[in-house]
């Protein structure tokens, strides 16, 4: 179960709406997208009218983003219409989910992680993995010159207790130094900042550098930043999870053939994705620009893309590491995650393209 601590970062969170951006959080919260096209002669799947489904207008949710611009959603769910609702923060998305306003999400680790605590482990199962990588430590290089030089200075974070929040105040430990995760005060001053103001925070010089996802990491770039460190080198192969596929338990139990048509939507596009990463990256920017109101201009986009891994792999593993850093930082109890994961569907998928199957680490269902 989550802490007090989490517990009241959360409802303090809640309170300063600039401050309520997620992990990998960019884009119109809420939006809706009823375009989908359902081909002539297709069929309802599991006598659904409809499938709603949420995601962040941001790159590391590309699988989502493609997934919607050419078609793949629909094209598996027949004539049961595939609609979108876009987010800012993962409590809304989880909320959404919760309520039944979304019944299938893209989504970080920390926010899944905490609805699995704080439900007891009835909220939502992790079904499939999206997305590693593209998360980077962008600092002012007039300030900063080496790791070292971080002490002292102050970094934004996207939220407290968020993804990288917990990844960044886990990294400062890691350095022997010592910051109060609840305030942010210490060592080094941890700035919770949405990561839209972030670049002009950053431009004013209000903060000395982020760590943050892409797309705001290669924005700071463009800002004159320099990467200092790319968080992927941290972890075994250089991998880690940042974007899971969620749905809600009940939805799972009473719709597989629906879930089933998601996952097989979600392998088709990170399969073309790879395969086609120019026309992918164009493809979810398009996307991107219908969701958030705008294109990415290519100084940007060209090195958020290359930074980031699309897989099928929930990369479950490293949601238990995170997890564990959540803990040592004081914002989580020792959580429960038995059963946060049922993959039975997606390795089903799998099967029938004659890829291998993915493993949840132990945290599978029973």
């Amino acid at each position: 179960m989550p802490a007090k601590l989490f517990r009241r970062a959360t409802a303090a969170i809640a309170a300063l709406p600039l401050l309520t951006l997620a992990a990998c959080s960019y884009g119109s919260e809420a939006k809706k997208d009823d375009t989908a096209k359902i081909a002539a002669g297709a069929q309802k799947i599991d006598g659904l009218d409809s499938v709603k489904i949420g995601y962040f207008g941001n790159l590391t949710h590309a699988t989502a983003l493609v997934a919607n611009q050419k078609g793949f959603f629909q094209k598996e769910l027949g004539a049961s219409k595939a609609t979108y609702q876009t987010f800012n923060a993962g409590p809304s998305e989880i909320e959404a989910l919760n309520s039944g306003s979304i019944d299938i999400g893209w989504i970080g680790p920390s926010p899944a992680i905490n609805s699995y605590t704080k439900s007891d482990g009835k909220s939502l199962r992790i079904i499939g993995g999206s997305a590693s990588g593209g998360v980077k430590l962008v600092v002012n290089p007039k300030k900063i010159t080496s790791l070292q030089d971080v002490k002292g200075k102050k970094i934004a974070t996207p939220q407290l207790g968020n993804t990288q929040d917990v990844a960044f105040l886990n990294w400062i430990a890691s350095q022997g130094w010592k910051v109060d995760a609840q305030s942010g005060k210490g060592d080094v001053s941890v700035v919770r900042t949405d990561n839209k103001v972030t670049p002009d925070a950053f431009k004013s010089g209000s903060i000395d550098g982020a760590w943050v996802p892409e797309p705001t990491a290669s924005k700071l770039v463009a800002e004159g930043g320099k990467v200092l460190l790319d968080e992927a080198s941290l972890w075994p192969d250089k991998k880690f999870v940042i974007t899971n596929i969620i749905v809600r338990q009940a939805f799972l139990k009473e719709h597989p053939k629906a879930v089933e048509a998601v996952l097989k939507a979600s392998v088709e596009a990170n399969k073309w994705i790879n395969a086609n990463p120019d026309q992918a990256k164009a493809a979810a920017n398009q996307q991107l620009a219908a969701d958030a109101g705008k294109a990415l201009p290519a100084k940007v986009l060209d090195p958020a893309w290359k930074s980031i891994q699309f897989t099928n792999d929930p990369l479950a593993s490293t949601l238990n590491t995170e997890a564990q850093h959540a803990v040592k930082a004081g914002l989580l109890d020792s959580p429960k995650l038995a059963g946060i994961y049922d993959l039975t569907l997606l390795n089903k998928v799998l099967k029938a393209e004659g890829e291998p199957a993915v493993a949840d680490a132990g945290l599978g269902v029973k």
